[in-house]
């Protein structure tokens, strides 16, 4: 990490940020400020980490900037698998490309959290579920996502959704993204319902909740493109743009019958103002279930959509965001800013 940050390496940015002990400041690796003396640098995975230990953001590379894009190799490799989903790329195909096997496996895990090749067979999978729920018959299906035989292909199918492909019609599946936020990678969930999920990767019970999505729902979560996906892309930016601090994306929420009464109430507070667990609690007729407010809160599948961060203690202090307090922090002074009359 030190030599790609003194060299400013492309293909290391996003994997880490290096931080400057005798500055305070944390920056890309591919930052253009003047090298620091190695001897006074340290490495962060993540933005929230640099942040954690006390160091601010680099003015001239701007390390939470929202257009921060993933690493140049993990771009290379996806656009590689859209343009031949049905294909298999080998070590050998790798090299052909200029692209060393073992550097590729290791940043493209990295960055999406899965290894290359259970990413690309993902998306073979499903595409072959959008085949089978469109009519399509099992052999054309079989021979255009590149299997040589039925039993391969039904083994394969079988093992990502749980059930044959004779059998998968009415099967369905979420389609998964990564964003790249000022405060973090966030991932989404989608299908033709609407948006199940959108969180920070390092989310504390991120896990449970993907998990859930799949037992409640009786779907696989597989990389793939939506419209619904491609619509809170759009909104994001312009969220942190500081454009339009709503969504209109269609919702579908997972959770209790009092978990969704909460959420839909947390819809109703607007941008720029908060209110306390007491307050929602009286709102929803519950005046002694503010803590059961907050375990609602908490359980929040739809991050930033459904405003959870905009309620607050009944002093006016912060409490209670599983993405972290100085998330919570940071998204009530942006609604404020980008509110406030002189920002327009």
């Amino acid at each position: 990490m030190l030599r790609a940050f003194l060299t400013g390496d492309p293909a290391a940015e996003g994997l880490f940020f290096a931080a400057v002990t005798t500055t305070g400041i944390f920056c890309r690796p591919t930052c253009t400020a003047r090298k620091p003396d190695p001897r006074n640098v340290e490495f962060f995975a993540t933005v929230s980490d640099a942040l954690h230990s006390g160091y601010r953001p680099c003015k001239r590379c701007r390390p939470m900037d929202v257009a921060r894009r993933p690493p140049a190799l993990v771009e290379r490799l996806r656009d590689a698998i859209e343009r031949n989903p049905t294909g298999r790329l080998t070590d050998k195909d790798l090299a052909a490309m200029g692209i060393e096997p073992s550097t590729a496996r290791r940043q493209f895990k990295t960055y999406t959290g899965a290894t290359f090749h259970a990413y690309h067979r993902a998306r073979r999978m499903g595409l072959a579920l959008h085949d089978i729920r469109n009519g399509r018959g099992l052999l054309d299906i079989q021979l255009d996502r590149g299997f040589e035989s039925a039993s391969a292909f039904r083994g394969a199918f079988t093992k990502m959704f749980g059930v044959p492909p004779s059998k998968a019609k009415d099967r369905d599946c979420l389609l998964v993204r990564r964003f790249e936020t000022p405060l973090g990678t966030m991932l989404a969930l989608a299908n033709d319902q609407g948006l199940h999920l959108l969180d920070f990767v390092e989310r504390r019970g991120l896990e449970r909740k993907l998990l859930t999505l799949r037992e409640r729902l009786h779907a696989a979560i597989v990389p793939g493109n939506h419209e619904h996906l491609d619509a809170i892309a759009i909104q994001l930016r312009r969220y942190f743009a500081g454009e339009q601090l709503t969504f209109d994306v269609p919702l579908v929420l997972t959770g209790s019958p009092w978990e969704q009464r909460v959420w839909r109430r947390l819809l109703t507070i607007p941008p720029g103002r908060t209110k306390s667990y007491s307050q929602m609690a009286k709102e929803l007729r519950r005046p002694e279930a503010r803590r059961a407010v907050g375990r609602a809160n908490g359980m929040n599948y739809l991050a930033l959509v459904i405003p959870c961060h905009r309620v607050i203690r009944a002093d006016g202090s912060l409490c209670g965001y599983g993405g972290g307090l100085w998330r919570k922090h940071w998204l009530l002074e942006h609604e404020r800013r980008s509110l406030a009359p002189s920002s327009r």
